[in-house]
């Protein structure tokens, strides 16, 4: 059997919830349109932070394990909802940004991120189940 993860929320006031997880805290809340305050992240957009997170931790360890000098690197997510309800993510876009030190380089990071995405990425995975995922490369 896998390892076993676990995440508690509990009521605060309104649409708000304090979550702990692993002995790190948050809030999430929802729009005030439906009720919240906007003191936290919406729990939906959560995954998209999940599946960049999960990424983002291979394609570092990777490059590292390459010998791949780089900075300013980062990767936006955007999710487009269905209209139905329940509302779930029907595409996904995951963006990755690069500063190379060494442009030769740029076929051991496709190659970092195709790793994360085809083997190692358990949320990208996750996310293939329910969403078309487009992935897209820009170097700095």
């Amino acid at each position: 059997m896998g390892a076993k993860q676990n995440s508690t929320i509990k009521h605060v006031e309104k649409m708000q919830f304090q979550v702990q997880q692993d002995g790190h805290t948050f809030l999430i809340d929802a729009a005030e349109e439906h009720g919240g305050e906007d003191k936290g992240v919406r729990p939906k957009a959560l995954i998209l932070t999940a599946l960049a997170g999960c990424t983002a931790m291979d394609v570092v360890s990777l490059l590292n394990k390459m010998k791949v000098g780089y900075s300013d690197f980062s990767i936006s997510t955007d999710g487009e909802l269905t209209d139905e309800h329940p509302k779930i993510y029907h595409k996904v876009w995951l963006t990755y940004r690069i500063k190379l030190t060494n442009a030769e380089d740029k076929e051991k990071m496709q190659k970092a991120v195709n790793l994360s995405q085809e083997r190692y990425c358990g949320v990208a995975a996750m996310v293939r189940k329910f969403a078309e995922l487009e992935i897209n490369i820009e170097y700095l």
